[in-house]
């Protein structure tokens, strides 16, 4: 396991996440608030309703409460994280009444096909060990007419981006260029793919169609 996984199962990277660690080291990275960040995410999986949501590489549960939060009725939003520490977190931090938790491992989900209606990863995916993988796990799971945004690691074609990218590699992170997962969404058949890179972050979201 490289430092940067190292640190996600760490019990006391877990207890500042979600103050200190997320806010800071994800402004730098993007010039965006977590709020905005959140407001982004309702946004692009179009929440509302009954709704099936799947956050997937939850961390301490931050943007699991919150998407639960703008669901009604029956709706809910599962939380999957392989971190033990993260999801204890996520637990007394961040539970609610359309809110669970779920160990798991992104690469094989433990869901049924179309199990949900909405599908986000934030933030994560340059830590998984097969990020392609886990967003081909992530199609699988969602709905026909469902919504999938994710956000992560993004370098220019340039020496900035290059020495980003090697930067990265040295930390254990994967560091993407803008045509990895535009070009992936396609393949898997997603369409309304949409596409903005903030910094040295891009945000992507895509429709599944029915």
């Amino acid at each position: 396991m490289n430092l940067a996984r190292l640190s996600m199962n760490a019990p006391v990277v877990a207890a500042i996440y979600e103050k200190a660690w997320r806010p800071a080291i994800f402004y730098l990275a993007t010039g965006r608030t977590t709020a905005a960040d959140r407001r982004y995410a309702a946004a692009a999986l179009r929440l509302g309703g009954e709704q099936r949501v799947l956050d997937l590489a939850c961390g301490p549960g931050n943007f699991t409460r919150f998407l639960g939060e703008r669901l009604s009725g029956g709706g809910y939003a599962v939380g999957v994280d392989y971190s033990e520490p993260m999801l204890a977190r996520a637990v007394v931090d961040n539970t609610g009444p359309r809110v669970g938790y779920l160990r798991g491992d992104a690469r094989e989900l433990p869901f049924a096909d179309a199990s949900f209606d909405a599908v986000a990863c934030f933030g994560a995916l340059y830590l998984i060990p097969d990020p392609l993988a886990a967003t081909a796990e992530m199609v699988r799971v969602l709905a026909p007419g469902g919504r999938i945004a994710i956000t992560t690691s993004h370098h220019a074609d340039n020496l900035v981006g290059h020495a980003s990218r090697f930067g990265g590699g040295l930390l254990g992170l994967r560091v993407f260029d803008e045509h990895t997962f535009p070009d992936l969404f396609a393949e898997l058949g997603l369409v309304e793919i949409e596409q903005r890179v903030h910094r040295t972050f891009q945000y992507l979201s895509a429709t599944r169609p029915r």
